[in-house]
């Protein structure tokens, strides 16, 4: 633990990493969830999750005034033969970034991070902000995604007549085809992975390791699950779902594509909404997409509405990142990618997608 003290100001910030990081934990957990509303993604429960699921190295800086927690910032720092080295907040999440009382205790942290980005020597610090946090050393972004999220009523009836009939009709479509919905933790992550592996193989990305879904289940406890839709038995289509503070996120999704004439992921995103109206929570996150893409479109027909998502970036060496599935540079690979026994993906995927921030 090492502390910054400020001889001019009330606040103190300490890097926090190791033993020191995990006594502060609840610490940080209280403050986390101090609002009305707290995103699961906002958990400290995610370093943990990181650094056991993708071997990450997790620090966080805390601000403090009068002994009191002001503010936070937790990162990850990820290295890679293939693609270097990044300080992260947060790998794996759509939001991460800075968390503070008020707008000088936020750039306090910012500045602290890019100090520790540049003792580091990585390429770049990336902030996976919401809205954009106005700072000297912050100098690029991007902004070409949005979160899609939808407001919940308090029961299911509301939402099921608001929706637009073909909607209603493709989850009535995958109810006759007799799929069965099944709901579960640890004992259906097998399910999960054998669907979600052979999604990311047929979309030509690297599959995460099965590792990061078991650290999630064990972290969130009750408050993680896995949804599994089958078909004469066999998984066809699985979700994970991380419930906060009045939002519940599907942080990753998938289905396979020889059964979409089932409309099984239809039918599996309908009770996922369900889920999170059954615990009361109000707002349901469908994760970023880009603005009028595929995944856009998708979600915007439950009724989701776009709201900002501004990644940041103190940039080190070179430019911005460009380590995206939609970067031309990458077709060729995506191609062959698609090719490959998806046994040999998930021996191979997770040792690349671990070192891509």
């Amino acid at each position: 633990m090492v502390s910054f003290a400020n001889p001019n100001s009330d606040i103190s910030i300490k890097l926090l990493s190791g033993a020191a990081l995990a006594a502060r934990f609840d610490a940080l957990r209280e403050f986390a969830q101090r609002g009305r509303v707290a995103a699961p993604s906002a958990d400290p429960a995610w370093l943990n999750i990181l650094r056991e699921g993708l071997g990450h190295v997790p620090f966080a800086f805390e601000a403090s005034r009068r002994g009191a927690t002001c503010g936070w910032l937790p990162l990850a720092y990820v290295r890679s033969t293939l693609f270097g080295r990044y300080l992260v907040s947060l790998p794996y999440l759509n939001t991460g970034g800075v968390q503070a009382d008020d707008p000088a205790v936020a750039l306090r942290l910012i500045h602290h991070a890019a100090d520790l980005a540049r003792e580091m020597r990585v390429k770049h610090l990336e902030l996976r902000n919401e809205q954009p946090v106005e700072h000297p050393l912050l100098d690029a972004a991007r902004t070409n995604k949005v979160h899609m999220r939808l407001a919940l009523p308090s029961f299911p009836g509301p939402m099921w007549e608001e929706l637009p009939a073909k909607v209603r009709n493709q989850v009535r479509k995958g109810e006759k085809a007799g799929l069965v919905v099944e709901w579960g933790g640890a004992e259906r992550l097998d399910d999960f992975y054998d669907v979600f592996s052979h999604n990311m193989r047929d979309l030509g990305t690297p599959v995460y390791s099965r590792q990061l879904f078991a650290a999630i289940i064990k972290h969130f406890n009750q408050d993680a699950e896995f949804c599994v839709i089958r078909h004469e038995g066999k998984a066809i289509a699985a979700a994970l779902l991380v419930h906060g503070k009045g939002i519940t996120e599907v942080p990753s999704a998938s289905s396979l594509r020889e059964f979409n004439s089932t409309c099984a992921n239809m039918l599996m995103y309908w009770n996922l909404i369900d889920r999170a109206i059954q615990r009361g929570q109000s707002i349901f996150d469908f994760g970023r997409s880009t603005l009028e893409g595929n995944t856009f479109r998708f979600k915007k027909q439950w009724g989701a509405l776009p709201e900002p998502a501004t990644w940041q970036y103190h940039l080190i060496t070179g430019k911005a990142p460009s380590l995206r599935p939609d970067n031309p540079r990458y077709q060729r690979l995506i191609k062959i990618w698609q090719k490959l026994p998806v046994r040999v993906t998930r021996v191979i995927g997770p040792r690349i997608v671990r070192g891509i921030p």
